[in-house]
């Protein structure tokens, strides 16, 4: 049981699981009954993206402007909600298999970078 980070619309692994996407947006021009099937995410789930203020901010990201986005986006997810999320995510991971994910090509220059730093410190398991 664990999870696995990854972008989105990229092809599915055969034991990834549900797909959860970690997205402040939907899919620009996708109808809703072809996310999944475009192997996007089974799952929305905005609580754990960048808030709308943050994407504004740093969009598009500048590599040198990384550190100040991650301690913006740390600091978002220090709210009860995003910490109660990050926990349940964590505990789940002791229990089955899922994926977490979002649009950007480079996870190094994503959020999910630090999404799976977050659920690392909560004990989650993680491929």
């Amino acid at each position: 049981m664990a999870i696995r980070i990854v972008r989105l619309g990229s092809p599915r692994l055969a034991d990834e699981g549900l797909r959860i996407g970690a997205v402040r947006r939907p899919p620009r021009g996708v109808p809703k009954a072809e996310v999944a099937s475009r192997d996007l995410y089974d799952c929305w789930f905005p609580n754990l993206a960048p808030s709308e203020a943050l994407l504004k901010a740093f969009a598009p990201l500048d590599p040198a402007e990384w550190k100040g986005f991650e301690r913006r986006y740390r600091q978002e997810m220090k709210t009860p909600e995003a910490r109660h999320a990050i926990a349940l995510l964590a505990a789940l991971s002791h229990q089955t298999h899922f994926s977490v994910g979002c649009y950007c090509a480079e996870e190094a220059l994503c959020h999910r970078s630090i999404l799976r730093a977050l659920l690392e410190q909560q004990g989650a398991l993680l491929r």
